[in-house]
């Protein structure tokens, strides 16, 4: 199946228009049951979506999710435990905790429908089960920024004025002012290995320290660095010039261990090093070594490969290292927003609205999801629309779409696009529950080819031939109107009707009384009419007659438009 989209000003006041075109390259495919199907059916049969919480949440993100479901607080499980209530759920709300494996998502049965981690890392849940099991993981990446970024700065200062040891030999009863002189950060260069959130925020605070800041992130804006004062250069140069060194990266194959024996070599003689991040970015036998050595004057970890960490850790116990037990966002204003921002996402995943703090779907900001939500909306109904007119076969063998637009192609982000329109032309014609999560997996698993580019189709059949246009292609066309999706065009007929409910195409002789013959039909059968359209190629020729209807016609009915003298042909289409 090819599919051709165009679209204009996805937020601007122009409305854009969606195209969809059917090839007859269309072939059987082979597709299995999921648990897709058992997953609408069970919800259906309960009032409330239930909601497992595994860790601790703030009273704030409890209320708000009591509000909307019910509600097990189900805290210390052990993985056994957590894989027998996860056929339960239809949420599962975590922190760093809980380990949400392929195992858990296996043992949901395709019911998980959403994890939420209450926090920005995401290192503790499976990412590519998830997807495959069409489950949608989100965070909570704002609320804690701010507290994670001030402890960080606490964390530099404390370290450079031995703030923890001298607090603890003044209570053992020792004075002891010249063993503990410090250093001072006016001057100072900070190196933050990751420019992310929290990253740029503990940027703002050491240059208003007085601090030289300088940052390594391969994914980091120059400009928005630029914008704080900050220079990005190179690992290697940041590691080698700093004075003091601060974490901010994710725990990924790539960066585990990222500090290691091979790169503390390479630092300056005395550097410092704060990690606030997550604790198996270094290996911590490493810089215990590297403190042994001078090479690393100090060290102030606030998280840790394992944790707790062994009570006779040999880092924890190390004289130049300062410590904390994760309290990256362990403030009360922090910890009720964390709650409060993954409770909003998890209800929202749960209602089906788009997240903007989705880690495994195609993400939009929050700024323009409430003006994307309708183009979203067209986009499936049209895709439901086309695979309904192609005759024939079980299954879709390509989908091409082009978009056209004012802005830049790297200013149009089409993923959600894209995964509507899956969406919209896997579901008619199987089994399979398709998501934003799993539609591009679920469409390659299927071999539909995705493109998103104009090419030259092929001749087509279809079950309503005046939808094909001159070169053989079937074409509907779409457009949002005040919020509301509406198809346009159908083949080279005009139409305006919107897409709510179902459709009756009708082709017909342009004469008069034609509209009243089929809404009589319609009216007398108890089908509510709630729009109409006709699109005529020439006057008492050939015309189009589009109709919106809020419940599906009985098969008499539709047999009774069929034996209308001046109608030609006329299909039913469920949205």
């Amino acid at each position: 199946m090819a599919a051709t989209t165009s679209q204009s000003h996805l937020l601007r006041p122009t409305l854009p228009s969606l195209r969809l075109r059917c090839p007859s390259s269309i072939h059987s495919v082979s597709l299995r049951r999921t648990n897709g199907t058992d997953r609408i059916s069970s919800l259906r049969a309960v009032s409330k979506p239930t909601i497992l919480v595994a860790e601790k949440l703030g009273a704030a993100g409890l209320e708000l999710l009591k509000e909307f479901g019910n509600v097990d607080c189900s805290y210390n499980m052990s993985p056994e435990e957590l894989c027998a209530k996860v056929p339960l759920c239809d949420a599962l709300i975590v922190r760093s905790g809980t380990k949400v494996n392929r195992t858990v998502f296996e043992s949901s049965a395709g019911r998980l429908r959403v994890v939420g981690r209450a926090g920005v890392g995401i290192d503790n849940v499976d990412l590519l089960a998830a997807t495959e099991h069409g489950c949608l993981v989100v965070n909570a990446p704002t609320a804690n920024t701010v507290a994670a970024a001030e402890h960080g700065i606490a964390l530099i200062a404390a370290m450079a004025r031995n703030v923890a040891q001298a607090d603890a030999a003044l209570k053992a009863g020792k004075w002891m002012r010249n063993k503990y002189v410090g250093v001072s950060l006016v001057g100072k260069t900070l190196a933050i290995l990751g420019f992310g959130k929290v990253g740029s925020e503990v940027a703002r605070r050491a240059k208003g320290l007085g601090m030289h800041v300088v940052a390594h992130d391969p994914y980091a804006s120059a400009a928005r660095a630029h914008a704080i004062g900050v220079d990005l250069i190179s690992f290697e140069e940041a590691i080698s010039t700093a004075d003091f060194i601060s974490l901010h990266m994710p725990l990924t194959p790539s960066t585990d261990k990222m500090l290691n024996d091979e790169t503390f070599a390479k630092m300056k003689k005395g550097v410092r090093i704060v990690n606030v991040a997550r604790g198996g970015v270094i290996d911590e036998e490493a810089l215990v070594r590297a403190l042994d050595s001078g090479i690393v004057a100090q060290a102030a970890l606030d998280v840790f490969t394992k944790e707790p960490p062994a009570a006779d850790s040999k880092l924890v116990l190390h004289e130049n290292v300062t410590v904390t037990p994760h309290l990256g966002a362990s403030t009360v204003e922090a910890q009720e927003g964390v709650a409060i921002e993954i409770a909003e996402a998890v209800v929202g995943a749960l209602k089906g609205e788009l997240s903007a703090t989705a880690v495994n779907a195609p993400m939009v900001s929050a700024e323009v999801l409430s003006e994307l939500a309708p183009y979203v909306e067209l986009a499936e109904k049209l895709a439901r629309l086309a695979v309904q007119l192609v005759a024939g076969g079980g299954g879709v063998k390509s989908v091409k779409v082009t978009y056209a637009s004012a802005r830049s192609p790297d200013d149009l982000d089409t993923r959600v696009i894209r995964a509507m329109i899956i969406k919209g032309l896997i579901e008619p014609i199987s089994s399979v529950f398709v998501n934003l999560v799993n539609a591009d997996f679920t469409a390659k698993q299927r071999g539909v080819r995705i493109t998103e580019e104009r090419v030259l189709i092929a001749q087509v059949n279809s079950k309503f031939p005046s939808a094909e246009t001159e070169t053989g292609e079937i074409s509907v066309a779409g457009r949002v109107k005040d919020g509301i999706p509406h198809l346009t065009q159908v083949g080279s007929f005009q139409v305006d009707v919107s897409l709510e409910g179902s459709i009756i195409l009708c082709r017909q002789v342009d004469q008069p009384g034609m509209i009243g013959a089929v809404g009589s039909v319609l009216g007398e059968r108890n089908v509510n009419v709630n729009f109409m359209s006709v699109g005529r190629s020439a006057p008492r020729k050939h015309a189009v007659m589009a109709i919106g209807v809020d419940e599906e016609p009985s098969k008499e009915t539709l047999t009774k438009i069929g034996e209308i003298p001046a109608i030609e042909e006329f299909v039913f289409l469920k949205l």
